[in-house]
């Protein structure tokens, strides 16, 4: 995967709310597989789609592109061994991965997050739900309209902000449907006699009261006597309110555990242990290396190089 395709994957994983970094080699010093110019995407699991570099800058840009997606902010690499480049010549802001690579080159990489866009589920139709849509598709959310009929828990996810704004046609289905999905925030839009009658209702059926006591209802900052459509500007201004809180915030967290890295103890590289991964077993304990030379290296005389204890128990 290379040049258009890698955009093309990257658009794919935008609209599906995935989120992932974007590594790209801004420099290289030679001999050196990645070019200017190669781009990789990097998932949260720690999938690699396209070419950033070698055996020795493929571990590193990965583990490292997975710390910039879940601190979202974007980082820039110098990956080589410390004694190419002496410490005036490394600029402020930019971080040294020592790396011992055979072919003795080096890379800067860029590595910068795309986070999923806030993901709105409005739930009726009615002129303040059309106002709610366009104001947040405005602010560059993934928004979608449902009728209260089509609407189910399949339609958010606990990232989602779901505003139920039936308004009498159905609230109950409505509601009941968004608490199964446990959304990041649920509103229903509707007087506060209205929607105790709604959750007094749900917990006689057997809702759990932990679920109801999350519903925001009514829906939005109180802004006093308001019309209509001025309602849908209440409730994105308590949206951004509590994203801004952080109170609401899409979940970034690695859908698998992250594998635990090992260190050649040979070069020193941070190595991801894997079915890929050259490794030896000396007395029960398994040894990961960067390349072949490594490994063989090892292996002709283990107690030269054990002494930094670099292991992966068997």
């Amino acid at each position: 995967m290379h040049g258009l395709e890698i955009l093309e994957e990257a658009g794919e994983l935008t609209r599906r709310g995935q989120a992932f970094a974007l590594a790209t080699v801004v420099w290289r010093q030679g001999p050196s597989s990645g070019q200017r110019g190669s781009r990789a995407i990097i998932t949260a699991d720690g999938d690699l789609h396209g070419w950033i570099g070698g055996a020795c800058a493929e571990p590193v840009v990965i583990r490292e592109a997975r710390e910039v997606i879940a601190e979202g902010v974007p980082r820039l690499l110098l990956l080589g061994a410390p004694e190419q480049f002496g410490a005036r010549d490394v600029p402020d802001g930019m971080t040294l991965v020592p790396i011992s690579c055979q072919s003795e080159g080096a890379l800067e990489v860029y590595i910068e997050p795309v986070l999923p866009a806030p993901h709105l589920v409005i739930v009726g139709r009615s002129p303040m739900v059309g106002t709610l849509a366009d104001l947040a598709k405005a602010l560059g959310w993934r928004t979608a309209v449902r009728d209260g009929a089509e609407f189910s828990a399949a339609d958010a996810d606990e990232a989602s902000m779901v505003v139920v704004a039936t308004q009498g046609h159905g609230d109950e289905e409505a509601v009941e449907q968004a608490v199964a999905a446990r959304p990041a925030y649920l509103g229903l839009v509707g007087s506060a006699k209205r929607g105790a009658a709604v959750l007094g209702y749900l917990a006689d059926r057997g809702v759990p009261q932990d679920q109801l006591d999350r519903v925001h209802v009514p829906a939005g900052l109180d802004l006093g006597p308001t019309a209509h459509r001025e309602i849908a500007v209440s409730i994105l201004a308590e949206l951004v309110k509590l994203r801004a809180a952080g109170e609401v915030a899409p979940l970034a967290a690695p859908t698998t555990p992250a594998v635990q890295d090992a260190v050649d103890p040979v070069c020193g590289m941070t190595v991801t242990p894997g079915p890929a991964a050259p490794r030896v077993e000396h007395e029960g304990v398994a040894y990961y290396f960067c390349c072949t030379g490594c490994r063989q290296s090892f292996e002709a005389d283990p107690s030269a190089y054990l002494s930094t204890k670099t292991e992966t128990r068997c």
